[in-house]
């Protein structure tokens, strides 16, 4: 089955597209992808993980055209920075 797995740092954004066995899970995939060696500061202990937008556990199980998220930590509040006028 095809599945992505996406991160963004502060400077590049990644979105792997690859296939994975069927009953693959969210960890199974992210370590299939390689992405943990391309970005060796994530800490699947410590960061959240989702699909589609919807957090989820590293033990849930994907399907097929799924994409993968790993998110990083706000590095700003959103209430004290200042609005900008569009």
């Amino acid at each position: 089955m095809n599945v992505g797995v996406a991160y963004a740092d502060k400077f590049r954004q990644v979105w792997l597209k690859l296939e994975v066995p069927d009953n693959c899970t969210v960890r199974d995939a992210i370590d299939h992808s390689g992405i943990l060696e391309q970005f060796p500061e994530i800490d699947l202990t410590t960061q959240k993980v989702g699909i589609f937008g919807k957090l989820t556990k590293l033990t849930a199980p994907v399907s097929d055209g799924e994409r993968i998220e790993i998110y990083r930590e706000i590095t700003a509040d959103p209430e004290l920075v200042e609005r900008r006028d569009t």
